[in-house]
């Protein structure tokens, strides 16, 4: 009789056949398309499509603009180093007073990295930031005439800046085609399969690869501003997203075409 109810129970456990599988839905099913995204595992893009993608985001916003306020291209290195793990917007509050006080290195200086702390004290980390900004001031002033120079190389030997840093200043300030990957391109560019890689080096160096010559200048703001707005990190709007259809993530909301 056990036996007989052992049977039974084993025969319900069973999954019918032809029974579809249940899918998983909501951040798990996006976390998921994430993780297939960040392994490579998604189509490549074609170099039609790529034209195309960047044909669009230039047909929406010709001419894209960092959002970071400044003066000149000191102002905007100081920006950027003041930007490292902060939000533009939390940046942008702060900046306004500081370089109407100091907008060279020479006055930066001058000003001394106590009341700059002071000045910044609401953005994340003021204190190692205050710090290097008196430090990278002093550097300009002793080694570049108090210029900032046009070489990343130069760039990132000034405390606390790194390639992205250089390469934003060295694409706002002075007109370079670099493409700075933060955080917002290296999802955008692994989660629709347009330049996979797991570190944001191989994100850029795969979309300088990919990008067609007469987009790169303004290929950083575009697809910053794409994941900022649109391909948010927890719930992207595919709805309003002007590369759905070509976008290969698998997580992704599919448009219904209207006639």
């Amino acid at each position: 009789m056990a036996r007989g109810r052992t049977a039974k129970r084993q025969a319900k456990a069973k999954p019918r056949p032809g029974k579809p599988k249940v899918r998983v839905k909501g951040p798990a099913r996006r976390h998921a398309a994430d993780v297939e995204a960040a392994h490579a595992d998604l189509p490549p893009w074609t170099s039609a499509e790529i034209e195309e993608a960047f044909r669009r985001f230039k047909q929406a916003n010709p001419e894209p603009m960092g959002e970071l306020r400044h003066i000149n291209p000191f102002t905007l290195l100081v920006a950027v180093v003041l930007s490292a793990q902060a939000t533009d917007a939390g940046v942008n509050k702060a900046t306004p007073a500081l370089f109407a006080a100091a907008d060279t290195p020479q006055k930066m200086v001058k000003l001394g990295e106590t009341r700059v702390r002071e000045m910044i004290k609401t953005i994340g980390l003021f204190r190692t930031k205050a710090k290097n900004v008196i430090a990278l001031s002093r550097k300009l002033i002793d080694e570049h005439g108090g210029e900032v120079p046009q070489s990343r190389e130069a760039l990132e030997e000034l405390p606390g800046v790194g390639r992205k840093t250089a390469n934003v200043v060295l694409n706002i300030a002075f007109g370079e085609p670099t493409i700075a990957v933060d955080t917002h391109i290296f999802r955008v560019g692994n989660r629709t399969g347009m330049a996979p890689g797991k570190t944001p080096l191989e994100v850029e160096q795969k979309l300088e690869h990919v990008v067609p010559a007469e987009y790169k200048h303004h290929a950083h703001h575009w697809l910053i501003l794409h994941g900022r707005y649109t391909c948010v990190a927890r719930k992207p709007l595919c709805e309003k997203c002007i590369i759905n259809d070509l976008c290969k993530w698998p997580g992704k909301i599919i448009l219904q075409k209207t006639s």
